[in-house]
């Protein structure tokens, strides 16, 4: 057990509690600051977030706010790009032995790309309009839907990000859902797809499992307490904040 490695999952689960920034552009990042590699932190990150999705699906599944169809159509593209990219890097490594500088410039892009939709997501609201996509019906859009999968899904693969804020910003623009229906759906698909992209980090040894243990340890009671607290704490600066730091960490790791 290590006590500083709970203290840090208990500070991220209480900010993701509190402001729902996404946890994997918190913690990856941190992991690599503690002198993590870039490899072990993105699949220990992965595991730990699979885990972690599961409690939030089992619940929108009883909630009945989980759209299973357009979950399917995601999962068909991002599950195999997942797998894909994981595949890919191990490939690369095997010839170059340059896996931990790409996922370390990988990183970086993507904590940059993810702090501006943060940044957008709280300061920009939508009109109320539908667009022309959100006025299609599903099975029209079931090819973009998967391609859109797998684009998203091979960045997740490579990085742990953006199962969360990427396909999030997709759902919102893309498709007419509830708020609930929204989330339910984004942490169903998430948890198949960093499943997938956790267990083939696994099977080639980029999962630290006892830093996974310690991270839930701490986690789990800081998302509780943040979620309490955060009906009374405006979420507007925090998240602007948040998203600051997760700018310059980007910015840091290219």
């Amino acid at each position: 057990m290590s006590v500083g490695i709970i203290i840090m999952g208990l500070l991220i689960g209480f900010m993701v509690g509190l402001t729902g920034v996404g946890g994997a552009a918190l913690l990856t990042p941190v992991l690599i600051l503690f002198g993590i590699s870039p490899s072990i932190a993105v699949g220990t990150d992965l595991i730990y977030n699979s885990i972690t999705k599961l409690f939030g699906s089992y619940q929108h599944w009883r909630q009945k706010t989980i759209q299973f169809k357009l979950v399917k159509y995601l999962a068909a593209g991002s599950v195999p790009s997942a797998i894909c990219a994981v595949g890919v890097l191990h490939i690369f490594d095997s010839f170059f032995h340059n896996q931990e500088i790409i996922i370390k410039h990988a990183l970086g892009y993507v904590l940059i790309l993810v702090s501006f939709i943060t940044l957008a997501k709280t300061f920009f609201k939508s009109n109320g309009q539908m667009n022309r996509y959100q006025l299609k019906p599903l099975h029209e859009k079931r090819g973009l839907t998967i391609a859109i999968g797998a684009i998203l899904g091979f960045i997740v693969g490579l990085t742990s990000i953006g199962s969360g804020s990427l396909f999030a910003l997709a759902i919102i623009y893309l498709y007419r859902l509830s708020p609930s229906e929204l989330v339910g759906t984004d942490i169903a698909h998430a948890l198949l797809l960093v499943s997938a992209a956790g267990l083939m980090h696994a099977g080639i040894g980029n999962v630290n499992y006892l830093l996974v243990i310690n991270l839930l340890i701490g986690s789990i009671p800081g998302v509780m307490i943040g979620s309490t607290l955060s009906a009374r704490i405006p979420a507007k600066p925090l998240r602007t904040i948040m998203a600051l730091m997760i700018l310059i960490s980007g910015l840091k790791l290219i």
